[in-house]
């Protein structure tokens, strides 16, 4: 079956991005003029994704509010005559079909998949994480759905991490296949970097087979009291053979501050109308930096 469905958890808290997402949802912080989620929104469409399920929460209108219509603005635009802006504007209230289901409060990300579970139906479908933008020729879902199609199995997104972080994500004990693909042979959630089984961890990025709901409610509470979707990879793995992929692109860690802060200078230095200034920015800030270090060595 093709994978044209794709679910979003967007229900998060944002609590690393405090005091910024007490009124504002962390999906929607801007990469200078485009908000985090649209990135994720647009990768799932050029993967050939023609079917959206984005799960909110509370406090999570605006992502409603921006894939919507606006009237007044388009009004105004139009009376003003800024056709570009205009189109912008339609484009993104146009994109794919959206819908909202609302997840009544953070219960961990097996939860947040579960929700989407009578919109699914029996079918195969994706899941982007809204934290996550990643860049490549071909999107990584894409690069996913690839391999569910030729094998017809879940299949994962996975990269190295480094030891530091491995107790911030399900690492993977796996079989190579290739130099891309790993059979699954274990996942384990947020393990110390001691316990962990391997560097590789999974990232924001899935396909599933419609039997992960199943596993999900048999695997319950997990790590944290939360249901965490990495459990139920687990007892999933138990009946059918699941593949992790490493895929192919850059990817930006915007759940992170230091992720986000990266991915806006990238993406600056990418717009070709800012960055020559941003990089004479740069580098006045670097030899700003380097004069008193310079300065203390002769000394």
């Amino acid at each position: 079956m093709k994978v044209k469905k794709a679910v979003l958890p967007a229900a998060g808290l944002g609590t690393r991005f405090l005091p910024a997402t007490k009124s504002m949802p962390k999906e929607m912080l801007p990469i200078i003029d485009t908000p985090v989620i649209q990135y994720v929104v647009e990768e799932a469409i050029a993967s050939g994704i023609e079917d959206i399920i984005i799960i909110t929460g509370r406090g999570k209108r605006a992502i409603e509010d921006y894939f919507d219509d606006s009237p007044e603005l388009e009004m105004h635009l139009a009376k003003k005559h800024q056709t570009d802006m205009l189109k912008l504007v339609r484009d993104i209230s146009s994109l794919v079909d959206i819908h909202y289901i609302r997840q009544k409060e953070p219960n961990g990300l097996g939860d947040a998949v579960l929700r989407a579970e009578k919109h699914i139906g029996n079918e195969p479908f994706a899941v982007l994480l809204g934290d996550d933008i990643i860049v490549n020729d071909k999107p990584c879902t894409a690069q996913l759905i690839e391999n569910f199609e030729k094998y017809g199995r879940s299949t994962i997104a996975v990269e190295e991490v480094p030891y530091e972080k491995l107790s911030s994500y399900g690492i993977i004990k796996g079989k190579p296949l290739d130099d891309s693909l790993y059979v699954l042979e274990d996942i384990v959630e947020k393990p110390s970097p001691e316990a962990a089984p391997s560097n590789i961890g999974a990232i924001g990025r899935y396909v599933f087979t419609p039997e992960i709901f199943d596993c999900i409610k048999e695997a319950g509470a997990g790590v944290g009291s939360e249901i965490q979707l990495t459990d139920g990879i687990r007892l999933l793995n138990r009946s059918q053979m699941i593949y992790a992929c490493r895929f192919k692109g850059k990817r930006f860690d915007t759940g992170d501050r230091l992720g986000y802060v990266k991915s806006i200078v990238d993406f600056a230095l990418k717009n070709e109308n800012l960055r020559d200034d941003v990089l004479e920015y740069l580098r006045e800030i670097m030899a700003v930096e380097k004069a008193p270090a310079e300065n203390k060595e002769q000394k």
